[in-house]
């Protein structure tokens, strides 16, 4: 039997049929990139963030906080959003349209890719599908990535076959490099490949920086100025000396939160994918930089994972699987607590119904690496728009702490005992009282801000150029603004002291989830279809379904409505959500709707039911197959099935099958 093709209209029709989900304020003609959760995606989402918090908040024992989305100026500008957090986009000339630049040159590149590909690059004679090492060319073969001359009549083709390899490559090296290109660089590719507007076809402008961060005003008096928070990570950060003191001043920990962040995309596009407003969660592993093993690596050393190490990208190599173990020791992946959480991305993708075949981790290049980040994986979900980020993982180092202690002078550090105590000489720069005030004016808490950030070396060149030049022009780090400061401004305080403990600044391992891609993934990896009457639906798994069950009576029969009360009762006692559907239409009919909203098992009355010792038959969504079972049972059966505890081949040998009601293919 030939594989099924994905249909993704079809099942963007269910989707937006059952209102799993769909665009916001669509009576108003709705509003790129806002999506409003129906009855079904709120269900299925909140069951996805509550598995997420079983699985690493419950089992890691983290600290969970709920920060606040509306953020000041100042913390992204310490964090450095204000200044880089921005895309370059175009925009058509005559209808004003935006365009992200990076998105239209990849997209009109692969194009040209794909024209300029030949099947009529063949040899005379020789070679086989599959081949690495094929000739293509009249003058030259391409062996393992690379082009060399060759004899001329041994192969059929012309000049024109070679420029379009000589093309190919070129277009391929310039999506390698173009997370790299500056505005000019973007412009020369414009004019050099003769891009237009996709949509009109006209003239596109000047690429321009657009920053992805919505901002506002907070207060009336709108003087001081805010952004809605890009990430969910910067309230971790800042609350990092609480929370290391809830933790008893201990390293390592980590915190998380779950929330919504915004970013303001140029073209949002791929429904679920690229939105501007999103839920996110995050984890912070705060770990000590010189010891980033992790207590439980061994649990997951030996899990095999699909990687893409950057290297064998710019080699133009694939994917391949490796054991966690084999990575670190290869130093592939950067350390154990990265690895580790990898491992536990990859299970929490599978437990909730991501196709294991479908992941793969993929190592982010140098030219694409955040600006914080020292090695960053992404976790990558295939799906039909291709290989899709739904999860980061990143080692930020210290970075964070670092920039939000030079903002703000809060030491953000934990402190490690000395196995004995040391002495240090201590230099500093103090400020003479005298000129705090009549000279710095408001601007003196910024002066002694500055000087008490200076470290030891940075201190020794302004000792130096104080002597050389008798003044010194600085940069105030938390209004930017510039001051003179002449030599008898200031003096030299030398000291020794004794320290018993290390001051160190943790770095940060942060595995970031995107819960909306994610969600996508899941729906798309278990969308299906009947084979014999094209019926299409979803198996979820049942941790992830929106309702667990639903109660089906035959008929209308008021004898039923007493059980179907006891049944709903007692489901309900077992936290089992469900849903009743004694709407008119055959059971079959039935059946499929609630196959099509992911229900797993149904539970059905009968006229059997109505015996002095009530029976019910359940059915499962995936294989059809019911058994009878005692009306009192069932509901902790259900529950046992959900919680993993029984598998549904269990219960076929345990209790006897029944013959379904749509075996008659009646569902009409």
């Amino acid at each position: 039997m030939e594989k099924e093709i994905f249909q993704r209209s079809k099942m963007e029709d269910l989707i937006k049929r059952r209102f799993f989900y769909d665009i916001s304020f669509s009576i108003y003609g709705g509003i790129a990139g806002l999506y409003d959760m129906g009855p079904m995606g709120c269900a299925m989402k909140a069951n996805i963030i509550n598995i997420w918090r079983k699985h690493f908040i419950l089992e890691e024992q983290m600290l969970e906080v709920d920060c606040s989305i509306l953020t000041p100026e100042p913390v992204l500008k310490a964090s450095g959003h204000v200044d880089r957090f921005s895309d370059y986009m175009v925009k058509d000339v005559v209808t004003q349209d935006c365009f992200r630049v990076d998105h239209l040159i990849k997209a009109h590149i692969e194009k040209l890719i794909k024209g300029n590909s030949s099947d009529t690059l063949l040899p005379k004679s020789g070679g086989h599908n599959g081949d690495s090492h094929v000739k293509s060319s009249s003058n030259f073969e391409i062996s393992n990535g690379d082009i060399r001359k060759v004899n001329q009549k041994d192969y059929i083709g012309t000049d024109k076959s070679v420029d379009k390899i000589y093309l190919v490559k070129e277009y391929e090296t310039i999506l390698t490099q173009l997370d790299d290109y500056k505005p000019a660089q973007f412009q020369e590719l414009i004019r050099k490949l003769d891009i237009k507007s996709p949509v009109s076809g006209n003239d596109l402008s000047a690429p321009l920086p657009f920053n992805l961060m919505f901002n506002t005003n907070i207060g009336p008096s709108g003087l001081i100025k805010g952004y809605l928070r890009p990430e969910t990570a910067q309230g971790i950060f800042v609350n990092f000396k609480r929370l290391l003191e809830f933790n008893q001043g201990k390293l390592p920990f980590a915190a998380a939160q779950i929330g919504n962040a915004f970013r303001n995309e140029i073209s949002p596009r791929s429904g679920l994918l690229r939105v501007r407003e999103f839920t996110m969660a995050e984890i912070e592993h705060f770990v000590d930089p010189s010891d980033k093993s992790h207590p439980k690596f061994e649990e997951i050393s030996t899990l095999k994972l699909k990687l893409f190490p950057a290297q064998e990208q710019l080699n133009g190599g694939i994917a391949q699987h490796y054991h966690i173990q084999e990575a670190v020791d290869k130093k592939m992946i950067a350390n154990e607590t990265l690895a580790y959480y990898m491992g536990r991305i990859y299970l929490f993708l599978t437990k909730i119904g991501v196709s294991a075949d479908k992941i793969r981790f993929r190592q982010h290049m140098n030219n694409e690496m955040a600006h914080y980040a020292c090695d960053c994986w992404d976790a990558e979900c295939l799906t039909s728009y291709g290989w899709v980020e739904c999860v980061g993982c990143a080692d930020r180092s210290c970075y964070d702490l670092i920039q939000h202690h030079k903002a703000t002078g809060i030491k953000l550090v934990s402190e490690k005992a000395l196995s004995q105590p040391i002495v240090k000489e201590v230099t500093e720069i103090q400020v003479k009282k005298e000129y705090l005030g009549k000279v710095f004016k408001k601007d003196s808490k910024d002066v002694l801000l500055y000087f008490s950030l200076l470290n030891e070396e940075e201190i020794s060149i302004l000792v130096k150029k104080f002597e050389e030049e008798g003044k010194i022009k600085i940069t105030l780090p938390a209004n930017g603004r510039d001051l003179e400061i002449s030599k008898d401004m200031i003096y030299v305080k030398r000291y020794e002291k004794k320290l018993y403990v290390e001051e160190i600044t943790p770095s940060v391992i942060e595995p970031s989830f995107g819960i909306g891609r994610i969600m996508y993934s899941v729906l798309e990896h278990n969308f299906k279809m009947r084979e014999d009457d094209k019926r299409t639906y979803f198996s979820l798994p049942s941790s992830v379904s929106p309702y667990k069950c639903s109660i089906l009576p035959l008929s209308n029969n008021s004898s039923f409505k007493p059980l179907i009360k006891i049944l709903s009762k007692s489901l309900t006692a077992l936290s089992i959500s469900h849903k009743v559907d004694s709407s008119a239409g055959s059971i079959g009919r039935r059946y499929a709707r609630t196959d099509e909203i992911a229900i797993p098992f149904a539970i059905t009355i009968d006229f059997d039911s109505l015996v002095a010792t009530p029976t019910v038959t359940l059915r499962e969504r995936d294989s059809m197959l019911q058994i009878r079972a005692n009306m009192d049972e069932i509901s902790q059966l259900i529950s046992d099935l959900c919680d993993d505890k029984i598998t549904w081949a269990d219960v076929q040998i345990l209790y006897p099958q029944f013959v379904q009601q749509e075996a008659t293919k009646s569902f009409d």
